[in-house]
């Protein structure tokens, strides 16, 4: 697993919306948590979830007697799956309801449009979805998977006999930040691997997207010259259920041309006939089916607080819950939500993962988890079939861009910034 994270040890440390808004007496007696999550639009599919998991959070917070003698009170805001709605969204959290910490975003579009709002206000996020790397900034935590975390174990996986020994590949996103930069990285990988470039196709389409027959056809036809071809995916939301279903429609199945998705779980998949889609696959950091004490005792209080036994959980939601209880645990270690205080404390911070591990907050703010392979089954969960033998650490810049590779990410002093160049020895352009 050498690809995965030999920078990033260099610098790790070892309920609706609008939720009532409290007088300015009772915003002393409660901790504001803010909820940034799409209620509705094209992303609700995959973020109305990740309000509740928070709801749910700071529930079983307060039952716990919440933190520093206060309860917790959230404040959920639907910015829309509208990325400039983002920023408002979050401005008005920051600056209204003056909350203490944000937990929200899915699509990295709207994390960087909210991104010189809390930087700006100083506010502190908590980004819970894997991503393209590439940043690091001081106000915000990534709980999600970096590149290196996801995507090049991935494409590891494929190119292995295990995997099948894939050597076409189809990289297939939706057209914004996190699927381009992704298969930038990918694409160069792959070259650097010995792929020639013919045997790489890469597609964009819009968010919500759903025409998918002249798209599939030509990823048929891409697979059919004889070599082993595989489709990873990074599009992104409700896109992915047409998509999915086209691939039935022409009847590719696994054991024809596997697609790995990247932004596809358990939470996605409740919406689909999976019977043709087993056998194809989805990297992760965690599943559902996971055996573990800690995800059963998860599972059972998840169904208890929705209502509804057959709700799925999935990887983001397994990330909210790290960063949450971090973020908990830094503020009852320091005694106060001073952003400024409990940053310094979230370094080195640990928490269980649901997998059975332990994670990691290092000092370029990225975690350290494991990463694994799953595959669909037809009742709509993950087989796990690979695994990494221990956690990885995130990396905030990745190796396999020439721009990035001599970048590093670290908080603390000496270095104090989100990009530092170790050939230069000075951080260069906006610390993230």
């Amino acid at each position: 697993m050498k690809h995965y994270g030999l920078k990033a040890a260099t610098v790790a440390a070892g309920m609706a919306a609008g939720m009532a808004v409290g007088t300015a007496a009772q915003a002393d007696e409660t901790i504001k948590v803010g909820v940034l999550h799409s209620l509705s639009g094209t992303m609700a599919i995959s973020e109305t979830t990740l309000k509740d998991t928070v709801l749910m959070l700071v529930e079983e917070q307060n039952a716990n007697g919440g933190l520093l003698g206060k309860q917790l009170e959230a404040v959920v805001v639907d910015p829309a799956s509208d990325w400039p709605l983002f920023a408002e969204k979050a401005r008005e959290l920051l600056e209204v309801h003056e909350v203490d910490v944000i937990f929200g975003n899915w699509t990295s579009v709207s994390r960087k449009s909210v991104l010189p709002v809390v930087e700006e206000l100083n506010g502190m996020l908590f980004y819970p979805v894997q991503y393209e790397g590439e940043e690091s900034s001081k106000n915000v935590f990534y709980t999600g998977a970096a590149p290196n975390q996801q995507a090049i174990p991935a494409v590891d996986y494929l190119l292995s006999e295990e995997g099948g020994g894939v050597t076409r590949f189809v990289l297939a996103g939706t057209d914004y930040v996190y699927p381009r930069t992704t298969n930038k990285i990918l694409e160069q990988y792959l070259l650097d691997k010995g792929i020639p470039q013919e045997d790489i196709l890469i597609n964009y389409t819009p968010f919500g997207h759903s025409d998918w027959q002249t798209i599939v056809s030509d990823i048929k036809a891409f697979g059919s010259t004889g070599k082993k071809t595989a489709v990873v995916s990074t599009i992104n939301g409700d896109a992915n259920v047409p998509f999915y279903k086209e691939l039935g429609n022409q009847g590719i199945g696994a054991e024809d041309i596997p697609v790995i998705a990247f932004s596809v779980g358990e939470e996605e998949l409740s919406g689909l006939d999976t019977g043709p889609l087993v056998g194809h696959l989805a990297a992760w950091n965690y599943f559902m089916s996971a055996e573990s004490d800690a995800n059963d005792e998860f599972i059972e209080k998840w169904h208890a607080f929705i209502g509804d036994e057959d709700r799925v959980t999935n990887d983001p939601m397994e990330a909210h819950y790290i960063g949450f209880n971090m973020w908990a645990k830094a503020v009852e270690s320091v005694g106060t939500t001073d952003v400024d205080t409990v940053r310094q404390a979230m370094y080195g911070i640990t928490y269980p993962n649901l997998t059975g591990g332990i994670a990691v907050m290092n000092t370029n703010h990225h975690l350290t988890k494991p990463v694994l392979i799953g595959e669909i089954q037809d009742d709509g969960q993950f087989e796990i079939v690979w695994s990494t033998p221990k956690g990885v650490i995130g990396d905030a810049w990745t190796d396999f861009l020439p721009e990035s590779k001599n970048l590093v990410a670290d908080w603390t002093a000496p270095i104090s910034c989100g990009n530092f160049n170790i050939t230069t020895g000075a951080c260069s352009g906006q610390n993230y």
